[in-house]
């Protein structure tokens, strides 16, 4: 399901206007509305404004389940050669379950707002 798709879905079921968003966030309702008929693509940042207006979890706002997802079963054999944490081994698999419960369209979604993310990152570090 397209983000946008998902966002317009959660918003309706909480019987919410585009312009309570509005309200909400601080963004405009005509942004709010090119990110739910798909002609922009939100930040991340914009995605944790839009989760705290609707009140759910961030990762709501790509999982389409009523119940937690059930933790898939990750054979350590694929990430035993690197030196990991248990700690981030843990983080490790949840990132990979999430990647694959995701719609193709979802990880292009996430993809580019990761390398968005890691564009200004690196541009803070060369600035600095």
């Amino acid at each position: 399901m397209f983000i946008g798709q998902r966002l317009r879905a959660l918003r309706e079921s909480k019987h919410l206007s585009q312009g309570d968003i509005e309200r909400r966030t601080g963004l405009l309702r005509c942004y709010t509305s090119r990110v739910e008929h798909g002609h922009t693509v939100p930040s991340v940042e914009t995605l944790e404004k839009y989760a705290q207006a609707l009140g759910v979890p961030i990762y709501r706002l790509f999982y389409e389940g009523s119940d937690l997802p059930s933790r898939p079963r990750i054979p350590n054999a694929k990430i035993e050669n690197a030196e990991w944490s248990k700690r981030e081994r843990r983080e490790l698999d949840k990132l990979i379950g999430a990647l694959r419960r995701m719609s193709d369209r979802d990880r292009e979604v996430l993809l580019r707002m990761a390398q968005q993310m890691a564009g200004r990152k690196r541009n803070r570090i060369l600035r600095d």
